[in-house]
């Protein structure tokens, strides 16, 4: 379902969509405005309907009849606990799309979320936009406030909005500035990293593109990855339903390192509007000693170059920047291939419904617990 709104000269009108949206459509109207995603895809949105989603995409049009902004919501009827009413929720993964410094836009484009969310009954709306607040660590020599977010984040706080107890994606990431030559992206890089990066190439280890073919053996590897870091993770017909999706779409390249012939790690390269993304990868436990994941990196910032990217997006950093945070590690190895840290403002919630909002933020983190307990369990028995 697409709903366009026309702005003229700040005022508002519903404008009807003649001709039926497809997937190049929507995606084309949104890969040019700041802060386009993958998870704005339509791609994305069709994936989620097959796991109980209706998406609704929406945009706002400037007097020149262009797309200024754009926002797919997604929206879901749950029920956390027997007896509990049913709810419905909705969520704009990494949206709405916007130029958030349009102090005009930023406002309409609110307005209408937030009048939508009431409308359709929706206990709240969550969002996690790609809003850019600061780079570098906090208060390093590096850091560097958004003034734009900043002020973004107080106009949210004042509509009411609410910093969000439930962060679906990553807050803070670290990002490849890839309009380098290879050479300045190795010199970039920490020592170590480089070292590394040669040790692998010395032991061996070689990268392939892979195939739908691989999915089952990437999976198996993603599984025992989970099981050995501690994270939960989705069944096999997922991944496999999103990474066949985008490898027809051309918007994917499955990685794989190998050691005379025998895949060790791989990772999930995706590309959008000039930009990529890691953000699935997978290891084996053995030969950990010949640094595959250096190679596989470097790879796919190779790749993501001969695909156009400007940027390569290594899909998260942690929330605390010091060795208590559980992403410590993982951000380490990031930090050594020369990226730059870049904070968004996180996800927030209007409640539309305050009351329920209220009762079922209470009730979801217990619900989210034994899911993710369970979760664990049924990995950690299919990788044993």
């Amino acid at each position: 379902m697409l709903t366009t709104w026309l702005l003229i000269d700040g005022k508002k009108s519903k404008k009807p969509l003649t001709d039926e949206l497809g997937s190049t459509k929507w995606n084309e109207s949104i890969a040019s405005l700041p802060g386009a995603h993958l998870l704005q895809t339509w791609q994305w949105g069709e994936l989620k309907k097959e796991n109980g989603w209706v998406a609704q995409q929406h945009t706002w049009q400037n007097d020149s009849h262009q797309v200024a902004a754009a926002a797919q919501i997604l929206e879901r009827r749950v029920q956390p606990v027997r007896f509990f009413p049913v709810l419905k929720i909705q969520y704009i993964p990494r949206g709405p799309i916007l130029n958030w410094g349009d102090d005009l836009l930023r406002q309409q484009v609110l307005d209408e979320l937030q009048q939508n969310a009431k409308k359709s009954g929706a206990i709240f709306l969550k969002m996690d936009p790609e809003l850019i607040t600061g780079r570098g660590i906090p208060k390093s020599p590096d850091d560097q406030p958004d003034p734009v977010g900043g002020k973004a984040v107080l106009d949210l706080v004042r509509r009411g909005w609410l910093f969000s107890c439930e962060q679906i994606q990553f807050r803070n990431t670290v990002w490849i500035d890839l309009a380098r030559r290879e050479e300045d992206l190795l010199a970039a890089m920490k020592q170590k990293t480089r070292y590394n990066l040669k040790l692998a190439q010395k032991k061996g280890v070689s990268v392939r593109i892979g195939g739908e073919a691989d999915f089952g053996m990437l999976y198996h590897m993603y599984a025992e990855t989970s099981v050995r870091d501690g994270f939960v993770i989705r069944p096999e017909a997922y991944y496999r339903q999103v990474w066949g999706t985008y490898l027809k779409e051309g918007m994917l390249e499955p990685l794989i390192a190998e050691l005379n012939g025998k895949p060790i790690a791989g990772l999930m390269l995706f590309f959008f509007a000039r930009k990529a993304w890691y953000l699935y990868g997978m290891s084996v436990a053995e030969h950990r000693d010949t640094m595959p994941n250096y190679l596989l990196q470097w790879e796919a910032i190779r790749r993501a170059r001969l695909h156009q990217c400007d940027v390569y997006d290594l899909w998260g950093a942690p929330d605390l920047f010091d060795e208590s945070d559980s992403m410590w590690g993982v951000f380490r190895f990031k930090q050594g291939l020369g990226g730059q840290v870049v904070r968004t403002a996180g996800a927030w919630d209007f409640p539309a419904r305050p009351l329920l909002y209220g009762l079922y933020m209470r009730v979801l983190p217990k619900v989210l617990n034994i899911m993710r307990s369970r979760g664990k369990a049924k990995t950690r028995a299919l990788v044993e």
